[in-house]
């Protein structure tokens, strides 16, 4: 397949447009959101929607997120509760995605045979326009080959995408760098299924009551049938096998040290997925700093391009220096776990 790559901004109103023509007649558009590239179809078109599944080898129990550029969703969901209305009037346009009673209008493939189906309106101004041209919502995951970091900037899908889908618009690096927030709002229960830049404090700021899905902050059993994307299978991994170091930083760098060392003597090279307080406390490897502890906006933004450099290096083995899963912490750590296969030493 011949795949069109235009680069684009909120004024590229006619490629922008052609980019819709081909979301109407049954293609993939590869396109950018404020969180992370996704991979678009007709959100209505079930026959569109299974292409989704076969370009980036993803799994069909895998829910797909439609994406809205109108606050008026009745069309696609049985019912709005209340819940859900507040967080669509604090929180959309934005980087989170609610889970609703799904109306017949939505295509079983794109919910993976749930009643439920999970819906966001993106911030990004070029997903909007491309939402509103086609005048369909639109079916879209990550826009990466199913289990790679996913992508933040156009460059990542072109290395995963070229030659698998019809158009590749796109520019900016991503603003928050992880994906949506998923929530699940079913009869006034909210229950984080994904934890993102929107985050638990921020739902109970106005007023409401928050759980967070037991899958999020342990290992999810193989039977789990997934409610969100995310929830289930190992995701943003690198090519390398990756273990996270958590505890007191002087120990993990020590101990970190201790395994390049012990690679090296092998003829191993290691990747240290660092932090600007500890990037020079390294002995060897190859060490990228995903920027200041002081500033978890700025490390969410960096960690899937990171994960992606140590790729191009090709580093035997990664070790990942570990964060505190409180806050937007809780989102990295989530995002790393399932990138290192939950492997995890606890100093």
């Amino acid at each position: 397949m011949d795949t069109k790559v235009y680069y684009v901004d909120e004024h590229s109103d006619e490629k922008i447009k052609e980019a819709a023509e081909v979301i109407k007649r049954g293609g993939l558009v590869v396109f950018p959101t404020e969180t992370v590239y996704g991979l678009g179809a007709n959100a209505l078109d079930e026959e569109a929607c299974r292409k989704i599944f076969k370009a980036k080898g993803r799994p069909q129990d895998n829910p797909l997120i439609v994406h809205v550029a109108d606050f008026d969703i009745s069309e696609y969901v049985e019912n709005i509760q209340e819940n859900a209305k507040k967080i669509m009037e604090n929180f959309w346009p934005g980087p989170i995605t609610i889970v609703v009673k799904k109306s017949s209008r939505i295509p079983m493939l794109v919910t993976a045979n749930l009643d439920s189906v999970a819906i966001r309106m993106p911030s990004n101004k070029v997903a909007r326009k491309l939402i509103e041209y086609a005048g369909v919502p639109i079916a879209a995951p990550s826009a990466n080959i199913s289990g790679r970091p996913s992508p933040t900037t156009i460059e990542h899908t072109i290395d995963d995408l070229m030659g698998k889908v019809d158009m590749i618009i796109g520019g900016d690096k991503c603003e928050f760098g992880l994906e949506s927030t998923v929530v699940e709002v079913l009869d006034e229960k909210v229950t984080i299924l994904r934890p993102g830049a929107v985050t638990k404090d921020m739902l109970e700021e106005i007023g409401l009551n928050v759980d967070i899905d037991p899958a999020i902050l342990t290992k999810p059993d193989e039977n789990l049938k997934p409610k969100s994307p995310g929830m289930k299978y190992r995701h943003y991994a690198p090519k390398a096998e990756m273990t996270i170091i958590t505890g007191r930083i002087e120990r993990t760098v020590d101990y970190i040290n201790m395994k390049i060392d012990e690679m090296k003597s092998k003829g191993k090279l290691v990747g240290v997925l660092a932090t600007d307080e500890t990037k020079d406390l390294y002995r060897g490897g190859y060490i990228i700093s995903v920027g200041s502890r002081k500033k978890l906006g700025l490390i969410a933004a960096n960690l899937f391009d990171t994960l992606r450099e140590f790729d191009k290096i090709d580093v035997d083995y990664i070790y990942a220096e570990g964060f505190e899963e409180d806050g937007l912490g809780l989102a990295i750590m989530n995002r790393m776990k399932k990138a290192a296969s939950y492997n995890v030493i606890n100093l």
